[in-house]
Protein backbone atom coordinates (compact mmCIF):
# COMPACT_ATOMS: atom_id res chain seq x y z
CA UNK A 1 0.00 0.00 0.00
CA UNK A 2 2.83 2.72 1.25
CA UNK A 3 4.84 1.78 -1.91
CA UNK A 4 1.93 2.17 -4.13
CA UNK A 5 1.11 5.30 -2.95
CA UNK A 6 -2.60 4.32 -1.98
CA UNK A 7 -4.61 5.33 1.33
CA UNK A 8 -7.27 2.53 0.67
CA UNK A 9 -6.65 -1.43 0.90
CA UNK A 10 -9.60 -3.48 -0.54
CA UNK A 11 -11.01 -5.88 2.46
CA UNK A 12 -10.82 -9.77 1.38
CA UNK A 13 -13.10 -11.50 4.33
CA UNK A 14 -12.80 -15.24 4.88
CA UNK A 15 -15.39 -17.45 3.03
CA UNK A 16 -18.67 -17.85 4.50
CA UNK A 17 -21.71 -20.20 4.13
CA UNK A 18 -23.80 -18.01 1.23
CA UNK A 19 -26.73 -18.37 3.21
CA UNK A 20 -25.40 -16.79 6.03
CA UNK A 21 -23.95 -14.17 4.11
CA UNK A 22 -26.83 -13.02 2.25
CA UNK A 23 -28.82 -12.68 5.63
CA UNK A 24 -27.05 -9.57 6.49
CA UNK A 25 -27.15 -6.04 4.85
CA UNK A 26 -24.70 -4.60 2.46
CA UNK A 27 -24.65 -0.96 1.31
CA UNK A 28 -23.65 -0.76 -2.01
CA UNK A 29 -23.49 -2.34 -5.13
CA UNK A 30 -23.76 -6.25 -4.96
CA UNK A 31 -22.28 -8.37 -8.38
CA UNK A 32 -21.27 -12.08 -8.75
CA UNK A 33 -19.01 -13.57 -11.18
CA UNK A 34 -19.36 -16.92 -12.52
CA UNK A 35 -18.56 -18.68 -15.89
CA UNK A 36 -21.72 -20.26 -16.85
CA UNK A 37 -24.14 -17.78 -18.68
CA UNK A 38 -21.53 -15.52 -20.85
CA UNK A 39 -24.76 -13.66 -20.86
CA UNK A 40 -24.12 -11.09 -17.97
CA UNK A 41 -22.52 -7.18 -18.93
CA UNK A 42 -18.35 -6.88 -17.71
CA UNK A 43 -17.89 -5.38 -14.46
CA UNK A 44 -16.93 -2.22 -16.18
CA UNK A 45 -20.05 -1.49 -17.74
CA UNK A 46 -22.57 -1.78 -14.99
CA UNK A 47 -20.00 -0.43 -11.73
CA UNK A 48 -21.35 2.78 -10.87
CA UNK A 49 -17.90 5.04 -10.25
CA UNK A 50 -17.31 5.99 -6.94
CA UNK A 51 -19.92 3.40 -4.74
CA UNK A 52 -19.02 0.81 -2.60
CA UNK A 53 -19.01 -2.55 -4.55
CA UNK A 54 -19.33 -6.54 -2.94
CA UNK A 55 -18.60 -9.02 -5.59
CA UNK A 56 -19.18 -12.71 -4.93
CA UNK A 57 -16.15 -14.66 -6.85
CA UNK A 58 -17.05 -18.51 -6.68
CA UNK A 59 -15.29 -21.50 -5.61
CA UNK A 60 -12.83 -23.73 -7.95
CA UNK A 61 -15.70 -25.44 -9.96
CA UNK A 62 -17.76 -22.28 -10.41
CA UNK A 63 -21.05 -21.85 -8.29
CA UNK A 64 -23.84 -24.12 -7.91
CA UNK A 65 -26.78 -23.44 -10.58
CA UNK A 66 -29.04 -23.24 -7.19
CA UNK A 67 -26.30 -20.87 -5.30
CA UNK A 68 -26.64 -18.60 -8.50
CA UNK A 69 -30.49 -18.43 -8.27
CA UNK A 70 -30.45 -17.50 -4.79
CA UNK A 71 -27.69 -14.26 -5.35
CA UNK A 72 -29.52 -13.22 -7.84
CA UNK A 73 -33.08 -13.11 -5.44
CA UNK A 74 -30.42 -11.63 -3.34
CA UNK A 75 -30.65 -8.66 -6.63
CA UNK A 76 -26.54 -9.69 -6.90
CA UNK A 77 -26.22 -9.17 -10.49
CA UNK A 78 -24.25 -10.91 -12.59
CA UNK A 79 -20.93 -10.29 -13.76
CA UNK A 80 -18.14 -10.86 -16.64
CA UNK A 81 -14.81 -10.51 -15.51
CA UNK A 82 -13.51 -11.35 -19.27
CA UNK A 83 -13.37 -13.78 -22.03
CA UNK A 84 -10.79 -15.98 -20.17
CA UNK A 85 -11.65 -18.54 -17.15
CA UNK A 86 -10.17 -17.19 -14.49
CA UNK A 87 -8.69 -19.25 -11.50
CA UNK A 88 -10.76 -17.75 -7.79
CA UNK A 89 -7.63 -16.28 -6.27
CA UNK A 90 -6.91 -14.39 -9.75
CA UNK A 91 -10.92 -13.88 -10.32
CA UNK A 92 -10.73 -11.77 -7.00
CA UNK A 93 -7.29 -9.71 -7.96
CA UNK A 94 -8.87 -8.87 -11.93
CA UNK A 95 -12.27 -7.72 -9.70
CA UNK A 96 -10.37 -5.30 -7.43
CA UNK A 97 -8.13 -3.86 -9.87
CA UNK A 98 -11.21 -3.05 -12.53
CA UNK A 99 -12.39 -1.46 -9.36
CA UNK A 100 -9.34 0.17 -8.34
CA UNK A 101 -8.76 1.59 -11.94
CA UNK A 102 -12.56 2.64 -12.20
CA UNK A 103 -12.32 5.16 -9.26
CA UNK A 104 -8.62 6.18 -10.66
Amino acid sequence: MKQSLKAYLPKLNEPADLKIFFSKDYPGQKFIAYCESGEEDELQKVYQKGSNALILIGPEGDFSPGEIILAKKEEFIPISLGKSRLRTETAGIVACHTIMMMNS
